[in-house]
């Protein structure tokens, strides 16, 4: 088996190679064909410096199946100027959005408030139709397709996950309730460092499509597909519902649910009782393993503006062109509902928040929520002042807390100036 620290000193190595928009862009998948060094590898498509290409471009990568738009398509206000010069604060220093942008390895991002854009940009070669990979944000959106399915009684979030897949009486996730799994509160074992090959969240890779087996690992034994990753999952290390631990399968049980209870697979749910509601303009997509299995933990790429039309939808009546689309009732729970749990982890980037259905909530106390994905993906809702907005980014590491930080600090200081 490799050595985890010989695996995070390559990634670091891969990262540092990673390029900024105002930096020369290296030849990644130019030429007809393009050579040979120039292509993302297998093993490494997701990670720098190949990720800057590749998440614009995931199904050329790996197989895919199609979330499609419905016969209408709602309106988006064009933006009036920008906020390339917005100068906001972040730990002492001030900085222009333009240069956060920069530093950000930002590819597309989209600023609405009250009504009105104040900024759509187009980075590293992203253009408004350009779907882009949106990693854990995956998880807010398949979630919010199941609100519907809560609304309808087809689901019950208080009922043991077994009512619904009754196989997991023989995994970790005995006894756990729906409730549980879309909090993130089961007490389920599963290790979600990204770096290592051979961690739970290494062999998602695997199971999932994503990737080949490591040529230099032992992989008898590995998930085949994310429902044999499911049923592996044996071991227990807490109680249910006492901790907050953020692991990426939890969505991919309740995506399985939601399968099962309406005899339909996951790319049509979202078409069905998201994407096309919304008045989504562009089809989106999700990876699919060998099952065909479309990756709901982290799967899906979209085009900008398709995500923030996800973005308004959840704001409810705060935008009533989409009022509606979202129950109501799955609105008020992620704002406040009576359930969710925090660890030391999200406390450091949120000290009064809680991860409560799929949904990062800012503070426990107010109605905020984000959406995060690995690599600088956000969604930031923020009601009490009428703001969304959308970022798709490569960064050169999984997490960042200093390029998420500088994120942040832009998106709520334009959303709270009353200038704006």
């Amino acid at each position: 088996m490799a050595d985890a620290k010989d695996e995070m000193d390559h990634f670091r190595a891969a990262a540092a190679q990673s390029f900024r928009n105002s930096e020369v862009a290296p030849p990644i998948m130019v030429g007809s064909p393009p050579p040979k060094a120039w292509r993302p590898p297998a093993l490494d498509w997701d990670r720098p410096p190949w990720n800057r290409w590749s998440f614009q471009h995931v199904c050329e990568i790996v197989p895919t199946a199609t979330v499609r738009r419905g016969p209408e398509t709602s309106t988006l206000p064009a933006p009036e100027g920008g906020l390339d010069a917005y100068v906001f604060g972040v730990e002492g220093q001030a900085k222009s959005f333009a240069q956060m942008l920069d530093d950000t390895y930002t590819d597309a991002v989209y600023v609405w408030k009250d009504g009105r854009c104040l900024h759509e940009s187009y980075h590293n070669g992203m253009t408004p139709q350009s779907r882009h990979l949106l990693q854990s944000v995956s998880k807010s959106i398949t979630a919010t397709a199941a609100a519907s399915l809560i609304a309808e009684g087809a689901l019950d979030p208080a009922a043991p996950i077994t009512d619904y897949l009754p196989e997991l009486a023989n995994t970790a996730w005995a006894g756990a309730t729906l409730q549980h799994v879309m909090d993130m509160t089961t007490g389920v074992r599963f290790d979600e460092t990204y770096e290592a090959r051979d961690s739970d969240a290494g062999k998602m890779d695997c199971a999932s499509g994503w990737k080949p087996a490591p040529p230099d690992m032992d992989v008898t034994g590995w998930p085949e597909t994310i429902w044999d990753q499911i049923l592996s999952l044996k071991t227990r290390e807490a109680d249910h519902g006492e901790r907050f631990q953020y692991r990426s399968i939890e969505t991919d049980v309740l995506a399985h649910a939601m399968e099962r209870v309406t005899g339909k697979r996951l790319p049509q749910i979202l078409a069905e009782r998201l994407w096309g509601p919304l008045g989504c303009e562009e089809n989106a997509d999700i990876t699919v393993d060998g099952a065909g299995y479309g990756l709901a933990s982290g799967g899906i790429s979209a085009t900008l503006r398709d995500v923030v039309r996800f973005g308004l939808g959840m704001l409810g009546e705060g935008y009533p062109p989409l009022a509606g689309v979202v129950p109501e009732p799955w609105i008020a729970e992620v704002r406040g509902g009576a359930h969710g749990l925090a660890n030391a982890d999200l406390r450091r980037r949120f000290a009064n928040g809680v991860y409560r259905n799929q949904f990062w909530i800012r503070d426990n106390d107010g109605p905020g929520h984000y959406c995060f994905g690995v690599f600088g993906q956000m969604v930031c809702v923020l009601p009490q002042f009428n703001f969304v907005a959308v970022k798709l980014s490569t960064w050169p590491v999984f997490r960042d807390s200093r390029l998420m930080a500088e994120t942040i600090a832009a998106m709520e200081a334009i959303a709270a100036d009353p200038s704006l």
